[in-house]
């Protein structure tokens, strides 16, 4: 799956802010005829260090053009993950923002990274080189000279040092053709330098993981309330990580559905074909509920307020819910009324509803839940010892 959309471009808010040390913004003018600006694409992520980065190309009179990234484990229109309000950025910036989404093919990719994982399931180096492809083929499309980003040398342990850095052009096929500028005067020299588009002495020398240096650019450059530093990426996270690598261990082809599930919810394997995740709050039972797939059965306790909680059987969906056992039902029951207001006494039985999906589309919401078969179940809420052996944490 994969689509691309446009957003506008903002307005003016160049700034004058001062630059690395031996940077002079004044080099970019001309006194003479003007010239056409030379085009460049900056791979924008909304973080700091990737607007420093547009911001010093605009210097030096370029135009730069952006490109936003998208994944199933980055949407930064939800307010977690990658997300640093990206379009405002851009707008800031007064730069075009094109972004683009790698859907199946980074689901794909994830399977097996040929450059491996993090500490979390975070495969850097192949999503990196990814992210620049897409870079590389909006830079083909509007003619211009090269790519900019925002990484520091030795900022990120897996994907920014050296032999990291240049494995990732390699593998976009932009040797020689992506610029860091915060770091470049560090960096071998790329083909923009040699053929005298950049000069060295312009470039930055930030180096490693403090920040002093480029909340001293954004002060410089008048960047209002620059972002935190974050790994950003939800696969970074050791606990995301491990829900991950348990979807992707018992699922061949993991849809987006499956993914979208990740993000909420507690989360419980029973067997190699079944898993349970249970909602923490309102927002979360109403995801779960509109996730919910044909196949799929959905409980909730019928008496107390809690946690919407959903089955899920096989790979999700069509009849792969025939793998749902009554086991599996009343172990799911138990642990839906643990999470409940229901009281915790294990010799009293609590009702919770049960509703096996039988259509409706998928993410339905009402239409699956409308289409559903219902009946109840009287279970004892479930001890500590009786499900903590499911849970993936």
């Amino acid at each position: 799956m994969s689509g691309m959309m446009t957003a506008r471009r903002g307005g003016d808010n160049s700034g004058d802010g001062a630059s690395p040390a031996g940077y002079d913004p004044r080099a970019g003018e001309s006194g003479g005829k003007e010239e056409k600006k030379k085009k460049v694409v900056a791979l924008l992520s909304g973080g700091l260090d990737s607007q420093l980065a547009v911001r010093m190309m605009q210097e030096r009179g370029f135009e730069v053009s952006a490109v936003a990234i998208k994944t199933p484990f980055c949407d930064f229109d939800c307010g977690r993950g990658c997300g640093f309000e990206i379009r405002e950025r851009a707008d800031d910036l007064n730069v075009d923002l094109k972004t683009v989404y790698l859907g199946d093919e980074y689901v794909e990719m994830l399977k097996n990274p040929k450059y491996g994982r993090g500490a979390g399931f975070n495969p850097c180096i192949d999503c990196r080189a990814m992210m620049f492809g897409a870079a590389k083929k909006r830079m083909e499309e509007i003619g211009a000279e090269f790519v900019i980003s925002g990484e520091v040398l030795g900022q990120r342990p897996m994907s920014q040092h050296g032999p990291a850095l240049r494995t990732i052009e390699k593998e976009s096929r932009l040797e020689g053709k992506i610029v860091r500028p915060l770091s470049a005067a560090l960096l071998p020299a790329t083909d923009p330098e040699r053929d005298g588009l950049i000069r060295r002495e312009d470039m930055g020398t930030i180096r490693g993981r403090t920040r002093r240096a480029q909340l001293r650019m954004a002060e410089q450059y008048a960047i209002e309330d620059p972002p935190n530093a974050g790994g950003g990426c939800l696969l970074t996270d050791p606990q995301f990580g491990r829900k991950t690598r348990d979807l992707f261990d018992h699922t061949e082809t993991p849809t987006i559905n499956d993914i979208d599930l990740l993000k909420v919810g507690r989360h419980f394997r029973f067997d190699e074909m079944t898993k349970l995740v249970t909602g923490r709050n309102k927002d979360e039972n109403g995801v779960i509920a509109a996730l919910a797939l044909p196949g799929d059965v959905l409980l909730e306790a019928r008496d107390h307020m809690g946690p919407v909680s959903v089955i899920r059987g096989d790979s999700g969906g069509g009849d792969g819910g025939s793998t749902i056992t009554d086991y599996h039902v009343s172990l799911a029951a138990s642990i839906t009324l643990r999470y409940s207001d229901a009281p915790k006494d294990k010799n009293a039985e609590g009702a919770v509803t049960v509703r096996r999906v039988r259509g409706g589309r998928e993410g339905g919401g009402d239409s699956a839940a409308a289409t559903a078969a219902e009946h109840v179940v009287h279970v004892a809420p479930a001890t500590d010892e009786s499900y903590a052996r499911f849970r993936i944490k």
